[in-house]
């Protein structure tokens, strides 16, 4: 296909493709497919090699959120039955994070329910930060609390955080439909407060809400211009007892779809499957290997994910390797106080064009129509063990 080679091309140039290329890689057919992921696979290898960077969540304080995101099972009015609990001390984040580490991960994310932190909640979570990195000197540590207030990105990057995860989720013009509490606005000043911090920027998507490839198309161009080291993509949980239990939107071949156009529009970037890749991509996970260089090892936050040594079977089966805690996961050009470093306030554009520069304008082509998935509730498993219980975690 004369789409597939142009975009290779411009993948392996970091050039930023068309809004009609994008929406064409989500328009092919089933049996375009394969060609579909082997041109991305290309791009993939051409940044990242055949590693998988493994990453493993640490859920610091979950349940009970004033904010009322529709996709989250820890919303405001949420009937999901998830686990409850208030902050864990540092102690107890270490240890959980400890699991994760000795299953092969490289980074811990530790996460918290609510709007955004207090400036107690930045002090906590600066005391886990440290505890986890006595025991464990080169591991990489996010934070995602939500939205910061000025001077707490500086503060956790001064207590050891090496980045900051709050995902865009959806489009602008959709966004509204999604969460009313706060604005898309208020999402992208926090990855941009992260940036000028210092902080690496991890931001993505879920997909599955009902939303359009246009609107696809626009949160993963608008992703481009923030210019994240990390795009996590999430698939959509259909927690029963949130508003989008009834969103049964995808299938395999759509996600696989989805992180084509997310690798082909953000070629240089660490592409990471997040939540859901159990319940969407199922039999098709070792196939996403091919187009993502990130995943999550064992449990999500308050979902089970597959067991944490069939993540890495799956990784060795289909020819890939874990990447090791002393290898560098970005290229070269985004690690080296160019673009991509976030070495003060702002990035300018740079020899080599696209990824900082500004996204070319594009007549839109019509969406695909996405086959609807069959539900699989029984694939959406309630996280019981790990953080905040007394069982062991999946790791």
């Amino acid at each position: 296909m004369d789409l597939l080679n142009t975009l290779v091309d411009k993948g392996l140039r970091r050039e930023t493709p068309t809004r009609a290329e994008a929406l064409a890689v989500l328009a092919t057919t089933d049996d375009e497919l394969l060609d579909v992921v082997a041109a991305a696979g290309k791009v993939r290898r051409h940044w990242f090699g055949r590693r998988v960077k493994l990453n493993y969540l640490v859920n610091l304080k979950s349940g009970l959120c004033p904010e009322d995101c529709s996709y989250c099972s820890q919303r405001l009015g949420s009937k999901a039955d998830i686990l409850k609990y208030t902050w864990l001390k540092p102690d107890e984040a270490s240890r959980a994070a400890a699991a994760g580490l000795a299953g092969g991960a490289k980074r811990v994310c530790l996460v918290a329910s609510g709007r955004g932190p207090t400036d107690r909640d930045v002090d906590r979570v600066s005391d886990t930060i440290k505890a986890i990195k006595e025991q464990n000197e080169d591991v990489e540590v996010c934070a995602c609390l939500g939205l910061l207030s000025d001077g707490q990105a500086e503060r956790l990057r001064e207590a050891g955080a090496d980045a900051y995860n709050h995902n865009l989720n959806t489009s602008e013009s959709t966004y509204g439909e999604i969460t009313t509490t706060h604005t898309y606005a208020d999402r992208v000043d926090t990855v941009r407060k992260a940036h000028a911090a210092g902080l690496s920027a991890c931001s993505g998507l879920i997909a599955g809400m009902g939303e359009t490839d246009e609107d696809l198309v626009d949160v993963v161009f608008s992703l481009r211009e923030l210019d994240p080291d990390s795009v996590p993509v999430n698939f959509l949980i259909p927690f029963e007892g949130t508003p989008l239990a009834k969103e049964w939107n995808l299938t395999p071949q759509r996600c696989l779809r989805i992180l084509a156009m997310v690798r082909f529009v953000c070629p240089d970037v660490e592409v990471r499957i997040a939540g859901g890749r159990e319940v969407h991509l199922r039999t098709m996970q070792p196939l996403a290997l091919h187009l993502a260089n990130s995943i999550f090892l064992g449990d999500y936050l308050t979902s089970e994910g597959q067991a944490g040594k069939a993540d890495l079977e799956m990784i060795a089966d289909a020819g890939f390797e874990v990447e090791g805690a002393g290898e560098v996961t970005l290229p070269e050009h985004r690690t080296g106080g160019g673009c991509g470093s976030h070495e003060g306030s702002g990035c300018g554009s740079h020899e080599g064009g696209g990824v900082c520069g500004t996204v070319p304008a594009s007549a839109s082509s019509p969406a695909a129509s996405a086959s609807a998935d069959e539900p699989r509730p029984d694939l959406v498993a309630v996280r019981r063990r790990g953080a905040g219980t007394d069982l062991a975690p999946n790791a």
